[in-house]
């Protein structure tokens, strides 16, 4: 048997078995088939037009209560039982050790039970308690509906902060405003579709509490800061006009079009493109949203800008006034300092509250007297609370088990209570509710349905709920 030559096997490689022949003509006609049936609606052409704004809006999945949300994210772990939900057993039982509470602290060594250092009264027709320390919020708790029995997965910040913000205790993964821009788009083409303003010193767990996971990078959320410049670089240069920015701008934007063109699988260069274009819009129209002077003096006043402790957190609540006004979907806002109180709770939540209180209350009353509270969605919480003993002298320790968070205007029962803890506040006994549960309930007033909002990655429809989440149906009004 003789060795062919290597022309011969070139040759030989050429030519087609029946096979073969049929599988490359049956694509062609397939594809033939296929342009036909496109061609007439003008899909085929949509099919390969390049970038779309991934950010264009889009439709609910059915009519929704609030269009924007405003969430007051409490970094640390607030205490309910020291705010708003008080135990008149710990007054019983201050200062003795209760056995068999199976509680699980993360610094270990509980202490002896500890009743609240602060006056509580009942406001308003909902007869609501509130702490002597929330004075502002108060005068409006028969706005606020209180869920009392929340429960997450761990009692570390970084981990509980991510399923908070994102359903999973495990970083990576998509946060509820992205998820809530993935399934709704944005209602403004000038400003983003989801706003973060953390602390000045960051927050446990960094990025990935507002990130967009395995969503396209359009989603993630954008860093504004409080004070008078809230959006760094926002300005051109001066020796920069307006039609030189913009012909820079068109030439950057038809070589990341042909590079799409040429590499459509690469989704990151859809949320390029698009924050070339929104950065571009932001110079005009986010000089006027962030431009907190325009506010009247009472406003500010209201919102305690005019004071040392309430200034940095009352200007994020009223530059997210302004934003929701202008269209933004969600906004989220943290203050800057932590209700973590492993040592002198009295101190610590009385700083914050002194930070936080005011500037709450003014958000709600003015969110209402704008028209604006039914269709904006607040909310109120920390990633967990407080244990009722003591740790050292007289701090409390995690609590992942019960928790209170509150939620006002955006479709929900105002003066409305749900759930409740033990008698000493160790644990959800009524009306337990998760955290895909208020996931669920988040997504259902902005006209989402949970169980539908998916996304695939790595072969599994993937949601911010994953196999759980309720809707709380009581809570809704």
């Amino acid at each position: 048997m003789s060795l062919c030559n290597e022309n011969d096997f070139a040759a030989r490689n050429q030519i087609l078995s029946r096979r073969d022949a049929l599988k490359t003509l049956g694509s062609g006609f397939g594809m033939l088939a296929l342009s036909s049936l496109l061609g007439p609606q003008q899909l085929l052409a949509a099919a390969t037009a390049g970038f779309k704004n991934p950010a264009a809006p889009r439709p609910p999945h059915f009519a929704p209560k609030a269009r924007s949300i405003i969430w007051l994210f409490q970094e640390g772990g607030p205490s309910a039982f020291d705010l708003f939900d008080p135990k008149p057993e710990l007054d019983r039982f201050h200062g003795k050790s209760v056995a068999g509470a199976e509680v699980e602290p993360f610094f270990g060594n509980p202490g002896a039970l500890m009743r609240s250092p602060f006056a509580f009264k009942q406001y308003g027709a909902s007869g609501t308690w509130v702490s002597e320390i929330q004075p502002h919020v108060a005068k409006v708790v028969d706005e606020l509906c209180l869920i009392k029995a929340v429960h997450c997965e761990s009692n570390s910040h970084a981990p509980a902060m991510y399923q908070m913000n994102t359903g999973f205790i495990r970083p990576g993964f998509p946060s509820a405003g992205a998820w809530t821009t993935y399934g709704l788009g944005s209602e403004s083409e000038n400003l983003p579709a989801f706003v973060v303003m953390p602390k000045s010193t960051g927050i446990k767990g960094g990025a990935l509490n507002w990130g967009a996971g395995f969503l396209p990078g359009a989603y993630q959320g954008t860093l504004f800061r409080a004070g008078d410049n809230p959006i760094l670089n926002l300005n051109r240069a001066p020796d920069v006009s307006t039609k030189q920015q913009r012909q820079k701008l068109d030439l950057l934007r038809e070589l990341n079009e042909a590079h799409y063109q040429r590499n459509p699988a690469e989704r990151d260069l859809e949320a390029r493109i698009a924050s070339y274009e929104l950065a571009y819009n932001m110079q005009f129209a986010a000089t006027d949203a962030v431009n907190l002077a325009e506010e009247s003096e009472a406003t500010r006043e209201m919102y305690g800008m005019n004071g040392d402790k309430t200034r940095d957190y009352g200007s994020k609540l009223l530059l997210a006034r302004r934003l929701v006004e202008r269209g933004v979907r969600f906004v989220q806002c943290y203050p800057d300092d932590q209700w973590d109180a492993h040592n002198d709770l009295k101190a610590n939540h009385s700083t914050l509250s002194a930070m936080t209180d005011k500037p709450v209350a003014a958000l709600i009353t003015d969110l209402k007297r704008r028209g604006l509270l039914e269709e904006t969605l607040v909310i109120w919480g920390g990633e967990f609370g407080r244990l009722p003993h003591t740790q050292g002298a007289d701090g409390r320790d995690h609590n992942p088990n019960g928790f209170l968070m509150w939620m006002a205007g955006g479709g929900v029962r105002p003066g409305f209570h749900y759930g409740e803890t033990d008698e000493l506040g160790y644990k959800s006994v009524r009306d337990s509710v998760s955290v895909q549960d208020i996931h669920a309930t988040i997504l259902h007033l902005m006209g989402l349905d949970h169980l539908r909002l998916t996304y695939l990655h790595q072969g599994r429809e993937f949601r911010l709920t994953d196999v759980a989440g309720n809707l709380i149906k009581p809570i809704l009004a």
